[in-house]
């Protein structure tokens, strides 16, 4: 799953293995082989490389630890044991606020890391 996920990240910024290894300063290989499930990163470029895509070790790992859904104008958590929980409405319009505000960050960063590229 971590293979596919950062191929994902990679591919969503347009950038290709030779430069994401150069900005991580891996070898392409080592990218390669990420990617491909041949080889694990350690724990400090796993952290590396979740900071360099601005998310958290979870979606890194392609670990999904709740989720939402919006069903007959309610809204439910699904906790870890797989129950769903209930939102009010102002814990709904908290959670798309927040997730707005954390798209727009995420939009900046990528501009931010696309121009310093250049």
């Amino acid at each position: 799953m971590f293979g596919k996920r950062l191929a994902e990240l990679r591919n969503k910024l347009g950038i290709s293995q030779y430069e994401l290894a150069a900005r991580m300063k891996l070898s392409r290989g080592q990218i390669a082989n990420y990617e491909q499930g041949t080889r694990e990163p350690d724990f400090n470029t796993l952290i590396a490389l979740a900071d360099f895509f601005g998310v958290s070790l979870d979606n890194l790992l392609g670990r999904e630890w709740c989720s939402t859904e919006a069903t007959n104008e309610s809204a439910y958590i699904t906790n870890l044991d797989g129950s769903k929980e209930e939102l009010t409405e102002e814990e709904f319009e908290y959670l798309k606020g927040s997730l707005h505000l954390l798209r727009q960050y995420d939009i900046q960063m990528k501009k931010k890391v696309n121009h310093s590229a250049l």
